[in-house]
């Protein structure tokens, strides 16, 4: 039986490396400065182990913050590839979603360092004549949305790229401050990347009636982050 080959086109190549750079940890937004309440979880005690942890990232993934991300970045994604300067609308939408100051913190300064680095690395005429409709703070899936459309890179890697990115951002923040090791925390990557993967594929066709969160406890816990005794995350 002859084996078949599968190949990347050179656009599709360079869109996948390019979506690796823009959401790897390495990439200039600060991501590891933020824990997106998971430190004040562990504080209370809601994330102890593995188990609790897969729990928690869970709801924040399909009942909180990511759903809505990957929905708004999706709106992003459509008004940069029609050149709309809806934009506006759906970034001050995505920063009114935000329940405390820090969470607002954390969207805002993440996207717009992700705008000025992909500005600065990856210029291209479309994404410079957007972004002047966003002189002030930008959602982070907002930016990264719209960084995607101006560079016409197909919606659907990029959702799911963008889960992918949050839970293992999440993660990571569980490694530092919650007692998990690093291979509990790779077997929770692995257990909810399918969840991603359904929860992109849904935000894709999802419109902005589609929002809302139920993740009451974070938010709360949010607050009293912001006067926690002892912390190392920003959020």
């Amino acid at each position: 039986m002859a084996a078949i080959t599968i190949t990347m086109s050179p656009t599709e190549a360079l869109d996948a490396l390019r979506l690796m750079a823009w959401l790897s940890p390495g990439y200039p937004v600060g991501a590891y400065a933020y824990s997106h309440g998971l430190e004040w979880a562990v504080e209370a005690g809601d994330v102890r182990d593995e188990a609790s942890l897969a729990d928690w990232i869970g709801d924040v993934c399909e009942r909180g913050a990511l759903r809505n991300d990957l929905i708004l970045a999706a709106e992003a994604h459509r008004a940069a590839m029609c050149g709309s300067d809806a934009i506006r609308a759906v970034n001050d939408l995505a920063l009114a979603l935000a329940p405390s100051r820090e969470l607002h913190l954390e969207t805002s300064q993440q996207g717009r360092s992700f705008l000025d680095a992909t500005l600065g690395a990856w210029p291209c005429a479309p994404l410079s004549s957007l972004t002047e409709h966003l002189p002030g703070p930008v959602a982070y899936p907002v930016a990264v949305g719209l960084a995607a459309g101006a560079h016409r890179m197909v919606l659907a890697p990029v959702l799911a790229a963008y889960g992918l990115a949050f839970l293992q951002n999440l993660v990571s923040a569980a490694l530092r401050a919650a007692p998990v090791g690093q291979a509990a925390g790779t077997r929770v990557v692995a257990a909810l990347a399918p969840r991603i993967a359904r929860l992109a594929d849904a935000a894709a066709g999802a419109g902005l009636d589609a929002l809302g969160a139920a993740t009451f406890r974070l938010d709360l816990g949010s607050f009293r982050h912001e006067t926690q005794y002892s912390r190392i995350f920003r959020s």
